[in-house]
């Protein structure tokens, strides 16, 4: 787990997601509390707004959150694609719950409130 500065200051308890192998934890831990994956491109303006929105809205709920870097790892993101039975976006967002995709959203749709409201 890595603790990124938010822009106030407080830190954002990001875990790194950067091998295929760390999606069969994340489905396995999805069955103990909610997980949510956010995809984001280092490479794109929208993902980092999106991003900082999130971060933002952000309060601590009880789930896991991981970060998906798509620049360095978007054969993580493929593989999540066939998993999840959800079509790659960039930026997205992924809530599992119980091993399954139960909410996703991409671009300006990403908000923490509408991932609170389907937890």
């Amino acid at each position: 787990m890595f603790w990124k500065k938010k822009e106030d200051g407080n830190a954002f308890p990001w875990e790194d997601l950067q091998e295929v192998g760390q999606l069969e934890d994340i489905i396995e831990l999805s069955k103990e509390k909610p997980v949510l994956i956010f995809k984001h491109s280092t490479r794109c303006s929208i993902s980092f707004m999106a991003k900082s929105r999130f971060e933002g809205g952000y309060e601590d709920m009880g789930m896991s959150i991981w970060l998906l870097d798509l620049i360095k790892n978007r054969s993580i993101s493929n593989q999540i694609a066939e998993d999840f039975g959800i079509k790659h976006e960039s930026p997205q967002v992924l809530l599992i719950k119980e091993g399954k995709c139960i909410y996703s959203a991409s671009h300006n749709a990403i908000e923490f409130r509408s991932v609170k409201q389907n937890l």
